[in-house]
């Protein structure tokens, strides 16, 4: 970036323990300078504020709006507060970033979108999965053609281990145990984005969801299967409650296998990726992956692709528009485990179950 462009000034709402991974790459993004932090507990914001020499703390949104006139807001809280806080954005005239999950519901958080595109302001979720280092290489590969022409299919194998105790979440973020919906709602949702990142638009999915610890209110394990637009099928196989032989299950979340007419594509739980054309040996894929920040980085690049593309005006990978896709297929796959059955034509915007 030419040195005569100015960053873009910021600010951040919510100062909890994901925010964390937000201030460090902030500080690692020379188009962007966050300038106030704003938290209703106003010694969380200060403590942050000093951790990452940020200038200014506030525990009012509308007044920390007021008094920085930034470029665009962080919002790094709860899902119930996010529809408020980008009306206050949106009176503002100020650009948005948003954490996942959106909102509570899908009507609300498509009044969400809504309320932005009316605003004229922009909105990206922060959906950060799809920028994992691995994921960008894996499509890479897909697009060059290196493993053939058509994808067959797509299955991840997660299991977190975090939730089988007594006090699960408790010690990182307690609200998990009370959510009504917890594994699609919290981690599923990242996949749902991945795998149409990966594999395109998905047009039915039939699941199945079970709650293994009696100690929290939603659903921590699940099989789901995806039928895509493009004719490939996918397969989430997701545990909160039981653990992985990973040293770090949060590092890529799971084991990732694609398969195409011409072979397969690998990524194991350390980020290494291998393929395997039909009839031939297994190669190894070196690219470049870290163990900094949150999952190989990737608050930094989904941050800096909001920079970026604030920068040069060019369309957010998940815009608000865009997200709704995405949740319209979550909403699909709670609706598939309580009948029992298929949810198809989600492609087209009038899914239903197959009865």
């Amino acid at each position: 970036m030419a040195d005569s462009i100015k960053p873009k000034r910021g600010v951040a709402v919510g100062a909890g323990y994901f925010s964390h991974f937000h201030f460090d790459a902030w500080n690692r993004i020379p188009e962007a300078e966050l300038v106030a932090i704003c938290d209703v507990d106003r010694e969380k914001a200060n403590g942050a504020a000093r951790e990452y020499e940020i200038a200014n703390a506030y525990d009012d949104v509308e007044t920390m709006l007021r008094t920085e006139k930034p470029d665009f807001i962080d919002i790094i809280t709860r899902p119930d507060s996010h529809l408020d806080l980008v009306r206050i954005a949106a009176e503002a005239g100020v650009d948005v970033i948003c954490q996942k999950p959106l909102s509570p519901t899908l009507d609300e958080a498509a009044e969400l979108v809504n309320v932005a595109s009316a605003a004229g302001i922009r909105l990206m979720v922060h959906e950060n999965f799809r920028f994992q280092p691995w994921y960008r290489k894996m499509r890479d590969l897909m697009q060059r053609g290196a493993m053939g022409e058509t994808l067959h299919s797509l299955s991840v194998r997660t299991r977190m281990g975090d939730g089988w105790q007594a006090d699960a979440y408790q010690a990182r973020q307690p609200y998990f145990a009370t959510m009504p919906q917890l594994l699609v709602f919290e981690t599923g949702v990242h996949f749902i984005d991945t795998f149409r990142f990966l594999a395109g638009e998905i047009d039915g999915v039939f699941a199945s969801l079970r709650r293994l610890n009696p100690n929290i209110a939603g659903e921590d394990t699940g099989m789901i299967v995806f039928e895509f637009e493009g004719g490939a099928r996918g397969l989430w196989d997701a545990s909160r409650y039981h653990e992985s032989e990973a040293k770090d299950p949060r590092y890529t979340f799971g084991e990732c296998l694609l398969e195409t007419d011409g072979g397969s594509i690998r990524l194991a739980s350390d980020g290494q990726i291998t393929t395997q054309k039909l009839g031939h040996p297994v190669q190894s894929h070196p690219y470049e992956h870290h163990r900094r920040g949150f999952a190989g980085d990737c608050v930094y690049f989904t941050q800096k692709h909001f920079i970026d593309s604030l920068c040069n005006e060019s369309p957010f990978e998940t815009s608000g528009e865009e997200y709704l896709k995405t949740l319209r297929v979550q909403a699909a796959i709670y609706e598939s485990a309580e009948t029992g059955l298929p949810v198809r034509g989600l492609a087209s915007g009038d899914g239903h179950a197959n009865h």
